[in-house]
C-alpha cells in the first residue's frame, strides 16, 4: 500500500508550478500547468482557459469541465489523462460506442478558437481536476503576458 501513495504524492509534486516563462507556468515534467494565489487570483492562462472553455467546451461538456449527459466531465478525465493524450483527442477528435451509444468528440485540430488556446484550455482543466479551482468564474486574474498576446495574434491572426 505504500505504494500507491507514493505514486499519488510523486503526482501531485509533479502538478505543481516549478518554474514559469512570460506568466505562463510549468510543472517538474515541463508541462503547462495553474499558479493560484492564496486570494484565489489565477495566473492568466487558467483564466483564459475559463473563458475558452465556457465558449467552446461547455456546451458539451458542462459547466466548469463538471459533464453533462451528452459528454464526460473532463475535471475528472484529466485526473488521468496526460497532457499529450489530452491534446490528440481535442485535435483528433474520439468515437465511442459504449452501452449501445454513439459519442463522439469531433475533430477540432483546424478550428483556431480551440487550437490556440488548447493549454489555456488544459490548464484551466487541470486547476479544476486538481480541485485547486472551485466552480464558477475564478475571483481574480493576473494581467496577460506580451508574450501571450504575440502567441494568439500568431496563431489567430492580428486584430482587425
Amino acid at each position: 500500500m505504500a505504494a500507491p501513495a507514493r505514486a499519488e504524492s510523486d503526482k501531485v509534486a509533479a502538478d505543481k508550478a516549478v518554474s514559469s516563462q512570460d506568466g505562463k507556468f510549468f510543472d517538474a515534467n515541463g508541462e503547462p500547468t495553474y499558479k493560484i494565489g492564496p486570494d484565489g487570483k489565477v495566473d492568466w492562462y487558467t483564466y483564459s482557459g475559463f473563458q475558452r472553455y465556457s465558449a467552446e467546451c461547455l456546451r458539451c461538456h458542462g459547466p466548469d469541465g463538471m459533464g453533462s449527459s451528452y459528454a464526460p466531465a473532463l475535471a475528472n478525465s484529466l485526473k488521468t489523462l496526460s497532457y499529450g493524450d489530452f491534446l490528440s483527442t481535442v485535435a483528433n477528435g474520439r468515437k465511442n460506442l459504449e452501452g449501445g451509444q454513439e459519442k463522439v468528440m469531433p475533430t477540432l485540430g483546424l478550428d483556431k478558437n480551440v487550437m490556440c488556446f488548447i493549454d489555456d484550455i488544459y490548464i484551466y482543466l487541470k486547476a479544476r481536476s486538481d480541485d485547486a479551482l472551485g466552480r464558477g468564474r475564478p475571483p481574480g486574474k493576473e494581467p496577460k503576458s506580451k508574450a501571450w498576446e504575440e502567441g494568439v495574434n500568431a496563431c489567430m491572426g492580428p486584430p482587425s
